[in-house]
């Protein structure tokens, strides 16, 4: 905790002001709409995009030095987003809560991960989306970002098994080129996932 906590603490933001490139494109296609959670959200530039489309958006960190920064970049934008202190491994996920729920590069051991997957189906509400875009387990080699440990990294069975019951509106694995910030820059291998909730 208290890495994060330290790496957000300085002015800059490090993964930048922008929000993720892909969850743009999602936003545009989709036209999402009402209540949002952004898990892992760090210092709030995907968060605060969201708020500007117009949904009401929570964004969940256990740094609390990035929640701050989410709250003064929102403030920027001229929107508002609610900040709640959460550690994933103590998350109360509530059933059929959330229209959406965004993950951006939010990396955990294995066990956090399907912990988190599967609390993240349960609190979406039918019909809502659950987006996605992380490193895969072929990541480390491109040296553009993310964790260095394999075990922090994804696998695209993670999501295909877990959401196997939802309609995938989604699916990608493969190379794409990042710009955000100093830490997620040039060729790196992704996954990216868009589920939709059946019922």
């Amino acid at each position: 905790m208290s890495d994060w906590n330290t790496r957000f603490t300085s002015e800059e933001y490090v993964y930048g002001k922008e929000p993720n490139e892909f969850l743009k494109e999602m936003q545009k296609r989709l036209n999402l709409s009402g209540q949002a959670l952004a898990i892992a959200e760090g210092e709030g530039r995907n968060a605060a995009f969201l708020a500007e489309q117009g949904l009401n958006v929570t964004a969940w960190d256990y740094a609390e030095s990035g929640l701050l920064k989410t709250k003064k970049l929102a403030e920027t934008k001229g929107v508002s987003v609610k900040t709640e202190l959460v550690d994933l491994n103590d998350a109360k996920w509530q059933p059929n809560q959330w229209d959406e729920i965004v993950c951006i590069f939010g990396h955990f051991p294995e066990e956090l991960r399907k912990k988190t997957l599967k609390g993240v189906k349960e609190a979406v509400k039918p019909g809502g989306y659950f987006i996605t875009e992380v490193y895969s387990h072929y990541q480390i080699p491109y040296q553009s970002g993310g964790p260095q440990t394999v075990e922090l990294l994804y696998k695209p069975d993670e999501f295909l098994r877990c959401f196997s019951d939802w309609r995938i509106v989604h699916f990608f694995m493969g190379e794409v080129v990042l710009h955000e910030g100093k830490l997620h820059n040039g060729l790196s291998h992704v996954i990216q996932f868009v589920g939709q909730k059946l019922k």
